[in-house]
């Protein structure tokens, strides 16, 4: 464990030098705050507090953003190695590849965390001073709080999953923006498509609730509305999050978050000095 550690204090060093810590955070704190000024706007029509509502606009955000950084913090941590030729001489010391990755894992986490948690309490401080009663969504932002990390965690295994499998930067670079892209934006536009197609039939009912929990990003989303209760004031996947228990949308999530790292082990035993 203090390999690991030790690891995650370089990476964080080197995360800090290369402004990440401090481009996360200002664009979390940024959208935030944008979101939570025009999301306060419907509390009276729909019955809820500004916070409640915030939260709703936040996991939208939470849903493009949190995966992107994650992406964008993960896809050079060993294709970067491997390109400045610093591999063969992390290799050297008595650390195994678990724990290169598990102390790279770990100082990406804390980087998130920070900037969630900056976003996040920027957007609950704009809640309480819009009015009274804010206090309600509280529970609701902390589990988007924990779940948008685990979201993260999720995407920065596959990012180093991508940074194994490329072995260059510039490869990796377009292969987890052609993730998230995917995942993200293109999958639920072609969910879409299906459903109307579908007008109603079998892919509706029986399929379309299992390829929402297959996917990270629409399972965070799922068990953030169903369980907040937000889905009433939320769009398009609102409808869903009512028919799938929340229990199965997390699991789905937790699952990715060990397959993802699971999968970036398994990635990067494959990379030779």
């Amino acid at each position: 464990m203090s390999r690991v550690i030790a690891g995650a204090g370089a990476e964080m060093r080197i995360a800090m030098r290369n402004r990440w810590v401090a481009i996360a955070v200002a664009m979390m704190a940024l959208f935030a705050l944008v979101l939570s000024a025009a999301g306060s706007a419907p509390t009276g029509r729909v019955g809820a507090d500004a916070l409640s509502v915030t939260v709703a606009s936040l996991t939208s955000l939470a849903v493009y953003l949190v995966p992107l950084l994650a992406l964008l913090m993960s896809f050079d941590a060993v294709a970067g190695e491997v390109e400045r030729g610093t591999l063969p001489l992390i290799l050297t010391y008595p650390v195994s590849r678990a724990e290169i990755l598990a102390g790279k894992f770990l100082a990406h986490l804390a980087v998130l965390a920070l900037a969630l948690a900056v976003g996040y309490g920027v957007a609950a401080a704009a809640a309480f001073a819009a009015g009274p009663g804010a206090a309600a969504g509280l529970a609701a932002l902390a589990r988007l709080g924990a779940t948008s990390l685990a979201l993260g965690a999720v995407f920065l295994g596959v990012g180093y999953a991508l940074s194994a499998l490329a072995r260059r930067p510039g490869a990796a670079a377009g292969l987890v923006i052609g993730l998230w892209l995917v995942l993200v934006v293109l999958y639920d536009l072609g969910l879409l498509a299906a459903v109307v197609a579908d007008g109603g039939g079998g892919f509706t009912t029986q399929v379309f609730p299992w390829l929402l929990l297959a996917n990270p990003a629409d399972a965070f989303r799922l068990y953030n509305l169903a369980a907040s209760g937000a889905a009433g004031v939320a769009a398009g996947i609102g409808g869903a999050a009512q028919t799938i228990p929340p229990a199965w949308a997390l699991g789905s999530l937790l699952a990715w978050v060990a397959g993802g790292f699971a999968l970036a082990i398994l990635a990067f035993r494959r990379v030779t000095p």
